[in-house]
C-alpha cells in the first residue's frame, strides 16, 4: 500500500491563495455594487467591448462640446450685456440732443457737451471689455484691445479729426470763426469727411484693431454659428461719430443756421447707432437661442447613449452584493481553516 505525503505548509499555501483570489473578487464586487457597472468591462464583455468603447467616446464628445457651448453662451451673454449698455448710452445721448432744443443757452450746450463726453469716454471702455482673458468685439483677434481712446494722449483719432477740420475750413473747430461756416457747408464736411473717417481703411488705422471675422463655434454635430461680433460693425462705427461729432463741435461758436444743421444731424447720427446696435444684440440673443436648443438635444442624446452604455455595461446590483456576501461567507470559512492547520503538530500526537 502507498500513501502520499502532504505537508501542513502545501495546505496553508493553497488556502492562502484561495483567500487571495477572494479578496480580489470581493474588491470587484464592491466596485460593482457602488457604480453599478462591470469592474471589469473588457472582461466582462469580450468582442463587445469595442461598442463600449464607441459608446463612451461618444459621451466625452457630447460632453466636450456642452462645455464649449457654456463658454460660448457666456460669451454671447455678457456681449449681448455690453452692447445694451452701448445702446442706453447712445440713447442718453440722443435725449441730451432732443431736450437742447434752444442753441444758443449756453448753460443747456455745457450740459450736452457733458454728456456726449462721457458718453465718448464709455465708448471705449465697453468696446475693450474681456471676459475670461479674451476681447469680446476684437472678431477673432481675440487677445488684441479693439479700440483706442479718443481721449488718449496723442489719440490718431482726434488727430484726424483735427486734420480733418483744418484741412476742409482753415482753422480749428474752436476758432471763433465757425461762425461764418454755412449749414451747407457744415453739411457736406460731415457726409464726406467727417464719414470717412468712420469707414473702411480710415476706421482701422485710427480706431480699431478688431478683425472683422467674427469667431465660430460648432454647437451641435451639424450647427456652426457665429459666436461674436466685433467693434468694426456699424452700430460701433455710427456711434463713434454721433459722439465725436458731438463733443467737438457742439460747443463751437455756430449761426443758428448751422447750429441746427449740426443737431439735426448728431441726432440722426446716435439714431442709426442705436438701431445698428441692437441689430447686433438681436443677432447674439438669435444665436444664444440657439446654443440653449443645441444644448438640449445634446443632452437628450446623452441620455439615450447612457441608456445602452448602462444596458451593456450594467450589473445586477442585488446579485452583486449576493456573491459578495457569498465570498465574504466562504473567505471568513478559509481564515478559521487555516488557523486550524496553523494549530497541527506532531507534538499533539506523540
Amino acid at each position: 500500500m502507498k500513501t502520499t505525503f502532504v505537508s501542513t505548509s502545501a495546505m496553508q499555501n493553497a488556502v492562502r491563495l484561495a483567500i487571495q483570489r477572494a479578496q480580489s473578487e470581493v474588491t470587484d464586487r464592491q466596485q460593482e455594487v457602488v457604480t453599478n457597472r462591470y469592474a471589469d468591462v473588457g472582461l466582462a464583455l469580450g468582442s463587445k467591448s469595442t461598442r463600449s468603447i464607441s459608446l463612451n467616446r461618444e459621451v466625452a464628445r457630447i460632453d466636450a462640446v456642452l462645455d464649449t457651448n457654456a463658454l460660448v453662451g457666456q460669451r454671447l451673454s455678457s456681449s449681448q450685456v455690453v452692447l445694451g449698455q452701448l445702446s442706453e448710452s447712445a440713447q442718453q445721448m440722443l435725449d441730451t440732443l432732443i431736450t437742447l432744443s434752444d442753441g444758443e443757452n449756453a448753460s443747456l450746450v455745457k450740459v450736452a457737451q457733458q454728456t456726449i463726453n462721457g458718453a465718448l469716454g464709455n465708448f471705449s471702455a465697453l468696446a475693450n471689455t474681456s471676459n475670461s482673458g479674451e476681447f469680446l468685439f476684437a472678431g477673432v483677434n481675440t487677445d488684441v484691445r479693439p479700440m483706442n481712446d479718443y481721449f488718449a494722449p496723442s489719440s490718431p483719432a482726434k488727430a484726424a479729426f483735427d486734420n480733418l477740420f483744418q484741412s476742409r475750413f482753415g482753422f480749428s473747430q474752436n476758432d471763433p470763426q465757425t461762425e461764418t461756416i454755412s449749414a451747407a457747408d457744415l453739411t457736406n464736411f460731415l457726409d464726406t469727411d467727417v464719414k470717412q473717417m468712420f469707414e473702411g481703411p480710415a476706421w482701422n488705422l485710427n480706431w480699431s484693431s478688431a478683425s472683422d471675422t467674427n469667431l465660430t463655434n460648432r454647437i451641435n454635430g451639424s450647427e456652426v454659428i457665429q459666436s461674436s461680433t466685433n467693434a468694426n460693425n456699424a452700430g460701433f462705427r455710427q456711434f463713434a461719430m454721433a459722439a465725436v461729432v458731438g463733443s467737438e463741435l457742439i460747443g463751437g461758436n455756430w449761426n443758428s443756421q448751422a447750429r441746427a444743421a449740426l443737431s439735426d444731424a448728431v441726432i440722426s447720427m446716435a439714431g442709426s447707432a442705436i438701431t445698428s446696435v441692437d441689430e447686433q444684440r438681436a443677432e447674439l440673443g438669435v444665436a444664444e437661442m440657439r446654443v440653449t436648443k443645441a444644448n438640449v438635444s445634446l443632452r437628450t442624446q446623452k441620455d439615450i447613449v447612457a441608456v445602452y452604455i448602462g444596458e451593456l455595461e450594467g450589473v445586477d446590483p442585488y446579485e452583486a452584493a449576493t456573491r459578495m456576501n457569498t465570498l465574504l461567507t466562504q473567505m471568513e470559512a478559509s481564515y478559521s481553516l487555516t488557523a486550524r492547520i496553523q494549530q497541527m503538530s506532531l507534538l499533539n500526537f506523540l
